[in-house]
């Protein structure tokens, strides 16, 4: 747990250190976000691991410092039961983006970060993994004060997991690779400078272990988003 608030204050630092030397004024969006998911771990030895849905959430931050520069932080918090033979109890995820993204045309912008990722399901058993994440998003009006939203990423991360089974302590790495995808629905409160969307978000990860004993696997996590964030002008 100290680590990962450890990632995150760094994170919001780095966010926090790049606003403060860019230009004086900036447009700010502060809210927060939920992420009721539905998570499927599929295990190369055929033994798929199973949990219940459970919710996601944490704030969302972003930067607007010229008409085509930005910068936005996302992290999310939450806790998964789970009823595998060797895993009974809760697992607790983490996931976390912090990206730059410049403006490419009316309606698309392109994303570039470092996205990290982890699981903790005991006081020993944790996974852990970061690295860069790059796509494509898009912000397309329709009709009044609604818009479609829409991303597409992927990603690929250096993983470390830490776990103690029959008394014996393992410390595996692994290479992790994937893609998110996310679209929906948003409308500006224009009295209240608010913009609330609701949507639907997929996100699959592909875990490859350095040991060949230790099974890899998929984990895909998909389900509905509701976003709410207030905007800003400094």
């Amino acid at each position: 747990m100290k680590k990962n608030l450890h990632l995150l204050f760094i994170s919001l630092t780095l966010f926090l250190t790049f606003t403060s030397f860019t230009l004086q004024a900036a447009d700010l969006s502060a809210g927060a976000t939920a992420w009721y998911t539905a998570w499927d771990c599929i295990l190369d030895d055929e033994a798929d691991a199973e949990y219940n849905p459970s919710f996601l959430y944490g704030p969302v931050i972003s930067a607007s410092f010229t008409q085509d520069l930005g910068m936005s932080f996302v992290f999310l918090y939450g806790k998964f039961d789970t009823d595998a033979e060797d895993s009974t109890g809760k697992i607790t995820r983490y996931d976390s983006d912090l990206t730059l993204n410049y403006r490419i045309g009316e309606w698309f912008k392109l994303f570039a970060g470092i996205k990290y990722i982890g699981f903790t399901w005991s006081e020993d058993g944790k996974h852990e993994a970061l690295g860069p994440g790059a796509g494509i998003s898009a912000v397309i009006p329709v009709g009044g004060n609604f818009f479609v939203l829409g991303y597409l990423s992927g990603l690929y991360l250096e993983g470390n997991e830490k776990f103690t089974s029959y008394g014996e302590t393992y410390n595996l790495e692994a290479n992790e690779y994937g893609y998110n995808a996310s679209l929906s629905l948003a409308y500006y409160i224009s009295g209240t400078s608010t913009t609330i969307s609701l949507g639907g978000r997929f996100q699959q990860l592909r875990i490859n272990y350095d040991e060949a004993d230790a099974p890899d696997n998929t984990n895909r996590f998909y389900g509905a988003t509701l976003t709410a964030v207030y905007s800003f002008n400094i």
